[in-house]
């Protein structure tokens, strides 16, 4: 990792229906970092991703990603990006795991990462077919790449999945809970791609319960509690002896789960 920032998130709100889901978040992270951000059902971890890539519209802050300033802007009552432009250069330059796999149940295997390639970045067929394999073989499913999402398991279509975010070469990798639609026993896998791109020097930011993972490979951890940073630091510290009494009540209940005992209070 070096000091290079990746992304810079600065002073981020978003509500919904007059809630605040996220109350001023500012973060940077780092080419070659792994972030692992925890916290609660509801504290807006999977909110601040998808505002990252203005999959929704943050109520105000400014996102940059690799040199690329995204703004926002009140429209009709409505926050809205400063620039259409300025955000697809950014999504570009973002790749986006989801809980739900989210691959399209008509296309093969290949054509599903060779489809950003060849409309979205303009690659040509065969230059992204030839990328689609080698990423397959990446992930361990080269022999599947004429299969159909609804003939895979649940681990396999996760794989395709991140096949499918590296095939347009991302600077940096956002997974929302990529193992939280597993079955317990295909967890395991996709957990070893993550491993492997980290390993690699991914940049990315993994929203996760998967608290001894994210310990083992995470540069930094954060801990969100309605919509704030309550922790951050090197997991040693946030998991091993956090400072935050819910930062504490948190991880006992998953470290308890996995028979690592309790964090110490």
């Amino acid at each position: 990792m070096n000091q290079d920032p990746i992304v810079i998130i600065d002073k981020l709100h978003k509500s919904f229906n007059g809630i605040e889901v996220l109350q001023g978040i500012s973060l940077t992270a780092h080419k070659g970092e792994v972030i692992s951000i925890l916290g609660s059902s509801g504290s807006g971890k999977s909110t601040l991703l998808r505002c990252i890539n203005f999959l929704e519209n943050p109520d105000s802050g400014v996102i940059t990603v690799c040199g690329t300033t995204v703004h926002t802007t009140t429209r009709r009552g409505e926050c809205v990006p400063t620039s259409n432009k300025a955000v697809t250069e950014l999504r570009r330059k973002v790749g986006m795991v989801f809980q739900s796999f989210n691959l399209w149940d008509h296309m093969t295997v290949i054509e599903n990462i060779m489809e950003a390639q060849v409309h979205v970045h303009k690659v040509p067929k065969d230059q992204a077919r030839q990328r689609g394999m080698a990423l397959l073989e990446k992930v361990g499913l080269q022999d599947r790449s004429d299969a159909y999402p609804g003939h895979l398991s649940g681990g396999q279509k996760q794989r395709v999945a991140i096949a499918r975010a590296l095939a347009v070469t991302p600077k940096v990798l956002l997974f929302d809970e990529p193992t939280s639609a597993l079955d317990p026993e295909l967890v395991g896998e996709v957990l070893a791609v993550i491993r492997d791109l980290a390993a690699e020097g991914m940049t990315m930011l993994i929203v996760t319960h998967e608290i001894n993972f994210a310990r083992d490979v995470s540069n930094r951890v954060i801990f969100l509690h309605e919509g704030k940073i309550e922790e951050q630091g090197p997991p040693a510290q946030v998991i091993g002896n956090p400072e935050s009494h819910r930062c504490r009540n948190f991880l006992a209940q998953y470290l308890e789960r996995d028979d690592s005992g309790p964090v110490s209070k």
